[in-house]
């Protein structure tokens, strides 16, 4: 490796990246408005997902004809006033799903190269960075944008094309944030990375803990197992005015031939199994979102949308926003 290059990412990793950098929490919020705005809700390869010719499938590609198909799990988090914006995972679906982010600002900005004034990552697996690849140089051409990161995530984006060569001619600043610790990211925007256990092959995992001057959203799209979580996932839902859960499988039933050791992730049933107490008294919204191609639970008037309705559970939609 270049002497260059590992100045560089030594650089990242110790979080001096640029001076467009999250700063510690230090003081009040102003007091003015952030939306969290649901940009996709299924799984990293979507619905239909590629190959796919089932009747699940066939119906998320009629529904894509009506212009009313789901997409790869992502929020955007909007502040109209301010007039800022932030994308929360960059998913192969980034081309349409951020049409739902309608502020005029935005799409003002998308014609000046700097839609968004951050991007944060939860990690390296292709729902979650892969829309990247259309902001670089053959696509939109973003300028100067931070993609808030753990320092592996930064590294691993640095280190490997075609990524590396977004960082080089300028167009994302990978900027590493500290787990577990506030970081003020503007006036009215604090976010909080809480690792988890995932499948990292590449880099690490991350949930993300949004706050905003009135209210707080957990954005946690991929978990192992919560058995092996470091957190209380009672006390973590708890915490927050609204948590966006993985729900990527009802049953396992659902990947014949496939150990779920291969394919790690809670079971619906299992999470409201487990969190049933703390919906029920009031002191948790559960939302799940990062749906598989095979989970029944799109099926819209079926069975296991019911059940999670009734229990008092929801299922993220495009389009849904949280005020923050």
């Amino acid at each position: 490796m270049a002497p260059d290059r590992r100045s560089f990412l030594a650089a990242l990793a110790a979080g001096a990246v640029l001076p467009r950098l999250a700063r510690a929490a230090d003081g009040p919020f102003e007091r003015r408005t952030v939306e969290a705005l649901v940009l996709g809700t299924t799984q990293d390869a979507g619905l239909p997902q590629v190959g796919c010719y089932t009747e699940r499938c066939d119906r998320g590609r009629e529904a894509h004809r009506r212009g009313e198909g789901r997409y790869v799990s992502s929020l955007a988090l909007v502040e109209p006033e301010a007039e800022r914006f932030y994308l929360v995972d960059a998913t192969p679906d980034i081309t349409r799903q951020i049409d739902l982010i309608t502020h005029p600002a935005f799409r003002r900005r998308a014609g000046e190269r700097r839609p968004f004034d951050g991007i944060f990552l939860t990690h390296a697996h292709i729902g979650h960075y892969a829309g990247l690849a259309v902001l670089g140089n053959e696509g939109l051409g973003i300028r100067d944008t931070p993609v808030y990161c753990t320092a592996a995530m930064a590294d691993f984006l640095s280190g490997n094309q075609p990524w590396a060569y977004l960082v080089e001619q300028g167009r994302i600043v990978p900027t590493p944030l500290e787990p577990n610790r506030v970081h003020r990211i503007d006036p009215l925007l604090e976010v909080e990375l809480w690792p988890v256990p995932h499948r990292d092959e590449f880099a690490d995992t991350v949930a993300f803990h949004f706050r905003g001057p009135t209210g707080s959203l957990l954005f946690l799209p991929d978990i192992d197992n919560w058995d092996v979580w470091e957190r209380d996932v009672e006390a973590a839902v708890a915490a927050v005015d609204v948590a966006l859960l993985d729900g990527s499988f009802w049953s396992m039933d659902e990947l014949p031939g496939r150990s779920v050791d291969e394919v790690p992730h809670p079971l619906i049933r299992t999470t409201m199994e487990r969190l049933q107490e703390v919906v029920d008294q009031g002191r948790g919204r559960v939302v799940f979102t990062h749906l598989n191609n095979s989970n029944p639970a799109l099926d819209d008037g079926g069975p296991e949308q019911a059940e999670i309705a009734r229990r008092g559970f929801e299922l993220a939609r495009e389009g849904m926003r949280f005020s923050l």
